[in-house]
């Protein structure tokens, strides 16, 4: 370890270089959005053609290739679904720091050829090739950061990554909000300028991260024992909170564990974790379920339609295009400031009653920003009330959506893998991303062209059946170290009702002094039928 920093200065230093890398994933996917609608890019990349269309509103693009447009943006998450595959593999094998490193060796040439593209299919290589190295940060960093925390402020952590991660959509969005003021049609730097500035924050991440210290976790795991210790030390350094573990009980539980998942070698590979081949009562492939179909539906809850929509039911409700800018900027700024409110709830309240209270207020939001959108369309001489109470809605979606279900779903995956396969348990959480992701922003066009605000309906019925999946699927992992994981998923049973009775059990034999983690899941993990009914079990 590089730095000398110990204790609280040290975690919020991580916590910051892995904000970096949190912070260039949102600018990506932000950037997009206004390269998309510059005229020069249009016309570069043969999507349609621009006009010049007076003063207020400048140079306009029309697009006349939507399927194009939208292949240039979904190519991108094909490349996030290959570089999260490799990325947990490398993750495991070389470490965390060196693969963060070599994703950003990825992004910066993948950056290189985007800014610097002549044609369509130049940009197309150059998409995969950004996607690639952004797959790779994905799947590593809340890894590691995960692993460098303790299990009281392990979301809080994560969730803070996130607030950056909308920032970088925020930052994205008024760049190339400014820049539409430069220049003609002919302006090449509204387009190219914003795709080069995302290798700022990625070399500023590359430089601090050589500083920064290995997961402890990781190092452990291939022997390393006292480089762990001494990692452990400065990071635990100021705890004083009795309910958490020194630095020493810590390194034992992370030794007692490792050997455990050792016992089972085999399910160290893609396909052996997909059917939990060789792993005993660790149950591999139902924590892949969970965490590859929460990043589905947390897509499908919604947040790409009203991406896509907002801009029209703002247009719709009266504003002109300079104010539907500004209207769209203002729900972005919202957005990135409801994150703070995860970062106060996440470890607070826990995982599944942010995911419930999300489900309800991103439910009721849609529903009713559909039903005012579609007496908006109706009548439109009373656009000034329809459409600001649709606008309303929009923000208020993005409110809950900022702070329940865009951070929980990231943060989920990197808790409820062991450790011998956790770089490639999130990996698979990015490929959830990665195919929800790729999949929406090919279907979501399409749904609103064809259905209107009643798509609005459905997303927002969606919200709504995720409530029991999330009841009988998902136990808690809030304030629970990532070490108990094992025990918690050690049931023979999927329903969390059953999961968090034996985890109790297991708990409780541990607490005695009876036995340690390892041998309670070997010897505990085999029955689920003989539970004491007196134990009492928070679900």
């Amino acid at each position: 370890m590089r730095t000398k920093l110990k204790g609280k200065k040290l975690v919020y230093m991580i916590n910051f270089v892995a904000g970096l890398a949190i912070f260039f994933f949102g600018y990506d996917q932000g950037m997009m959005g206004g390269v998309n609608t510059s005229p020069d890019y249009v016309r570069t990349m043969g999507l349609g053609y621009s006009e010049y269309q007076g003063k207020s509103e400048g140079w306009v693009a029309t697009v006349t290739n939507s399927e194009r447009q939208g292949g240039i943006v979904a190519i991108y998450y094909f490349g996030t679904l290959i570089g999260c595959i490799i990325a947990g593999v490398l993750g495991d094998r070389i470490g965390r720091i060196k693969t963060m490193i070599h994703g950003c060796a990825w992004v910066i040439f993948g950056a290189a050829l985007q800014c610097s593209a002549q044609n369509l299919a130049w940009m197309l290589c150059a998409r995969v090739i950004n996607g690639i190295g952004t797959g790779y940060l994905n799947a590593v960093v809340p890894v590691w950061s995960a692993e460098v925390a303790s299990h009281k402020s392990r979301g809080a952590f994560i969730a803070m990554e996130f607030t950056l991660n909308i920032f970088g959509v925020v930052v994205a969005y008024w760049l190339e909000f400014a820049l539409g003021f430069v220049g003609d049609g002919d302006t090449q730097v509204r387009w190219r300028f914003p795709i080069a500035f995302q290798l700022v924050p990625l070399a500023m991440f590359m430089i601090a991260i050589y500083w920064m210290p290995e997961s402890p976790r990781w190092l452990v795991k291939v022997g390393r024992i006292e480089e762990a210790r001494h990692i452990l030390e400065h990071l635990r350094s100021e705890d004083t909170d009795p309910e958490l573990h020194s630095a020493e009980e810590e390194l034992a539980s992370i030794v007692d564990v490792v050997q455990l998942e050792k016992k089972h070698s085999k399910m160290n590979n893609y396909w052996n974790m997909l059917f939990s081949i060789g792993d005993g009562d660790l149950h591999i492939s139902r924590r892949i379920n969970l965490a590859v179909w929460l990043q589905i539906l947390q897509e499908w809850c919604g947040i790409a339609a009203i991406t896509v929509y907002a801009p029209t039911i703002f247009a719709q409700a009266g504003y002109d295009a300079r104010k539907t800018q500004w209207l769209s900027g203002l729900n972005n700024i919202t957005y990135c400031i409801s994150t703070l409110l995860a970062v106060v709830t996440i470890d607070r309240f826990g995982r599944r009653m942010g995911l419930y209270w999300g489900c309800v207020g991103q439910g009721i939001s849609l529903i009713l920003a559909g039903a005012f959108a579609r007496l908006l369309k109706d009548n439109p001489e009373n656009a000034a009330g329809y459409g600001g109470a649709t606008t309303f809605f929009v923000f208020l979606y993005t409110f809950v959506f900022g702070a329940t279900w865009l951070t929980i779903p990231w943060v989920y995956p990197t808790e409820i893998f062991p450790l011998e396969v956790r770089a490639k348990g999130n990996a698979f959480g990015v490929m959830g991303w990665s195919v929800g992701n790729g999949w929406l922003m090919m279907l979501t066009p399409v749904m609103l062209s064809s259905l209107g605000e009643n798509a609005l309906h459905i997303f927002g019925a969606v919200n709504f059946l995720c409530i029991p999946v999330v009841y009988a699927l998902y136990p808690e992992t809030a304030n629970r170290t990532l070490e108990e994981m094992d025990m918690l998923f050690a049931s023979k049973s999927m329903w969390t009702w059953e999961e968090e009775r034996h985890f109790a059990k297991l708990k409780a034999q541990v607490a005695s002094g009876k036995t340690t983690m390892a041998q309670a899941v070997e010897t505990g993990g085999d029955s689920t039928d003989h539970m004491e009914d007196d134990v009492e079990v928070k679900t």
